[in-house]
């Protein structure tokens, strides 16, 4: 079923359900309609892109709070990948009696699908208080923004959406920490992150091992592309259906499969063609085709996938590439990458994290993979009684603290 079929079949509840749960993200702001697809062009490069529309998909404004700030820079790589300005952008919190001299580590936070940096803002005076009252570790608080018009661009090199790691790792965070005068070390940089920040700060940790203190991935987009939500992108010849001829079920409610692929991805195409969840997949992983746009996995109308289009995500393979780089990345990694993951995740998430740790327990690594039962992709922040009875992100940033402290002698 498919097309206004298919909407007339879905309760109008589900159909306000899909819309909201497309944000993989439990706090995700809304984000503005992405454009329409603009015609191609070709880049500075001679590679067919289209035009985007400039350095901020939308303006915003924001409170004025006491030591918390916007600080955005212009990124050279990106401009001159796309041809037209591209921007970094963060808000930054800083601990309200902070002293003159004192260098602090970063607490780096990425936000899910369709959300942004403004979490600053909504969050800088409550961990502002909790370090004054010494419930929270003294750091620099940054929220960074990975939004753009085709979606999440997840800090990853793509070669459809530009180098935006090299962005955030040779030009804004050097920039970013000279600014506020940050402690500018690797043990200083730690990340934590929540679904598709998730999987952005697992990947930023493996692609920059050096680079990077430690990173605290939560509920993450697909870490091992042999479970991509439900679906063996390697070995299965359709999306919507399993080698048995069965519907692939996606969304959770209650623990309990409610959504199918097939219905997300074509409410998806009702919604937001360009710019959508399944869309920014292609964007960051895919390779450009003809037409100047990132080469589908996934055909929406019929679930058929690429097979071709699915080899060339090898790269991005989170687990693979740890697995086929370990002799070197092993050792870097040390002690470095956690990951949480409630194991009826809304989104089907757990299926990758659960075969990420059997690959890295054959690989003899001591990453922490946390599987909890019970939580799905918003309560695994809550209290539990064993593993965070403080909640959560509680135990993230003493952790992060604890990882500095231990690093730098302090």
């Amino acid at each position: 079923m498919a097309g206004s079929s298919l909407l007339s079949s879905l309760s109008s509840s589900l159909r306000r359900a899909l819309v909201a749960l497309t944000l993989f993200s439990a706090a995700a702001t809304a984000q503005q309609p992405p454009p329409a697809a603009p015609p191609a062009a070709p880049a500075a490069d001679g590679a067919l892109r289209p035009k985007l529309s400039g350095t901020k998909p939308r303006s915003r404004s924001f409170d004025e709070l006491p030591g918390v700030s916007e600080f955005a820079l212009r990124s050279a790589c990106v401009s001159e990948f796309w041809g037209c300005d591209r921007s970094i952008e963060a808000g930054v919190v800083e601990p309200l009696d902070r002293k003159a001299g004192e260098k602090l580590p970063i607490a780096f936070n990425i936000h899910g699908f369709g959300g942004d940096h403004t979490g600053a803002w909504r969050s800088g005076p409550q961990l502002q208080k909790a370090m004054a009252d010494g419930t929270t570790p003294r750091m620099l608080y940054v929220f960074l923004n990975a939004q753009w018009e085709w979606g999440h661009h997840e800090f990853a090199d793509s070669r459809s959406g530009g180098p935006w790691g090299k962005a955030l790792t040779e030009e804004f965070i050097p920039a970013l920490e000279a600014k506020f005068d940050a402690a500018g070390v690797p043990a200083g940089r730690l990340l934590t992150g929540h679904s598709s920040g998730g999987w952005s700060v697992l990947w930023l940790q493996v692609a920059y091992p050096d680079f990077f203190g430690g990173c605290w991935a939560t509920s993450p987009d697909s870490v091992d592309f042999r479970d991509f939500t439900g679906i063996d992108i390697y070995s299965f010849e359709n999306a919507y259906t399993d080698p048995d001829g069965q519907p692939i079920m996606l969304m959770r409610r209650n623990g309990k499969f409610t959504t199918s692929i097939q219905q997300f991805m074509q409410m998806e195409q009702q919604q937001e063609p360009i710019g959508g969840q399944f869309f920014s997949f292609n964007a960051v992983f895919s390779e450009l085709g003809a037409d100047g746009m990132p080469k589908p996995l996934v055909d929406p109308k019929t679930g058929a996938i690429d097979s071709a289009v699915a080899d060339s995500w090898q790269p991005y393979d989170i687990a693979l590439k740890m697995e086929r780089e370990w002799p070197t990345l092993g050792p870097k990694l040390a002690g470095k990458v956690h990951l949480y993951m409630g194991l009826i995740d809304t989104f089907r998430l757990e299926g990758a994290a659960i075969l990420l740790k059997e690959r890295l327990a054959k690989l003899g690594s001591d990453a922490e993979i946390l599987l909890v039962e019970g939580r799905d992709h918003g309560s695994i922040y809550m209290p539990h009684p064993e593993l965070w009875p403080k909640g959560m992100m509680e135990r993230v940033h003493r952790e992060m603290f604890e990882s500095w402290k231990k690093a730098s002698g302090g």
